[in-house]
């Protein structure tokens, strides 16, 4: 375990990441194909096909209970070393070559495989689903940075579920709106996720190819060209899905389009639960304020944040986008999710539990005022009229 010291009025102080190794852990999801198949054809459990429905329903949420929560933050110091230190780069850069590999293995499986019945393929259509759902928190982080090599592994993790559209409009577009009104990828006080799903698909694709088109006629170009990143993007998704159509037919089809369907559906409900009823206020000359920790969601439950690179310590990176996912810092004083990701995103499909564990919590954020958050439109008497909820 590698130890970073520092000088610091004149006394030598020492730090380690004990999580250096269990970073690892987030190699195990674009595996769970492999893990399950193995399952499956070695020792009979026909239930493996299904691993990633059940890593997300049970596992995930298991792991996260068992764990618990880590809320220490590295030392301020030590903020440049560990985010030079390449190790933490490497955790990232293996994810793509491994959701590839079983995802292209995954393709061949469910069209050549001998015995495999119609509930086995739909049950790794789904698992290769989860994968590429993960693939794209993945890509999030990877995306954040300004290497050209990291830039290039978002696109490609991306282009499994045909969302690389998510490359500029999550950094250009969600990153300069969100919580707000006018970002489709921050949810609404009392808005559903069944509501909040084709708001934030159309939404954010529409915004995308708008914030795309505007930068391409600045330097002269018309949208419909290969400096489109849009269009690129896309175009890798092509190539993907054609090449793998040309090899196992076109019986592959619906699996390709499925699993492309769950997996930014995965990254929806995650956007769903990141900003729930969060509204940054107007400034005197109605501007909004500066993004700040108090506008995400935050959760430092530690099984999720290993899973997902620190995701779920939103609250820091939306402040401090470029922060690399080591160096997260957990804020007390940031709105908390009362379980990690694993968990509310199963809450978040059952909007009445949903409701009734977030919509209090909201409230209490906002002094009992709902007026101050972001609320769907035509919800606010109902909201108004609960105010006097508690918190479960």
């Amino acid at each position: 375990m590698r130890t970073l010291t520092a000088s610091i009025d004149g006394q030598v102080v020492a730090w380690r990441d004990r999580r250096r190794w269990l970073w690892l852990l987030g190699l195990v999801v674009p595996l769970l194909p492999v893990l399950g198949g193995g399952l499956a054809l070695s020792l009979g459990l026909r239930a493996g096909w299904w691993m990633g429905p059940l890593f997300v329903v049970a596992i995930a949420p298991l792991l996260d209970l068992l764990a618990g929560s880590n809320t220490q933050n590295p030392p301020e110091w030590a903020q440049v070393p560990l985010e030079s230190d390449r190790y933490y780069r490497w955790c990232t850069y293996l994810f793509v070559p491994l959701q590839y590999g079983t995802f292209i293995s995954g393709c061949w499986v469910a069209m050549r495989l001998p015995g495999l019945e119609t509930v086995d393929r739909i049950g790794l259509c789904l698992t290769l689903g989860v994968v590429g759902g993960v693939a794209i928190a993945t890509a999030h982080e990877l995306g954040h940075k300004k290497t050209k090599l990291e830039r290039w592994l978002a696109r490609v993790a991306l282009a499994q579920t045909a969302y690389g559209h998510f490359f500029v409009e999550h950094n250009v577009g969600h990153h300069t709106r969100v919580a707000t009104p006018e970002d489709p990828a921050s949810s609404r006080l009392g808005e559903s996720f069944y509501a909040f799903w084709p708001r934030t698909v159309v939404g954010s694709l529409k915004s995308a190819w708008l914030l795309e088109k505007h930068r391409l006629e600045r330097h002269g170009y018309s949208p419909f060209t290969l400096h489109n990143q849009l269009i690129t993007a896309w175009a890798m998704t092509a190539v993907l899905f054609a090449t793998l159509l040309v090899w196992l037919g076109l019986a592959l089809l619906p699996l390709l389009l499925t699993q492309a369907i769950v997996g930014f559906s995965m990254l929806e409900v995650i956007n769903y639960l990141e900003h729930y009823g969060l509204l940054r206020q107007r400034d005197g000359e109605g501007k909004y304020q500066r993004c700040t920790p108090q506008h995400s969601w935050n959760s430092s439950h530690a099984a999720s944040n290993l899973l997902l690179y620190n995701l779920a310590r939103h609250s820091d990176h939306h402040a401090w986008p470029a922060r690399r996912y080591q160096v997260l810092r957990h804020f007390t004083e940031s709105p908390q999710l009362p379980a990690g990701y694993a968990t509310m995103l199963m809450l978040a499909l059952v909007p009445p539990l949903w409701r009734r564990v977030m919509d209090p919590r909201v409230r209490a954020h906002y002094g009992g005022d709902p007026a101050l958050a972001n609320v769907q439109p035509g919800a606010g008497p109902a909201l108004r009229a609960k105010a006097t909820d508690v918190l479960p």
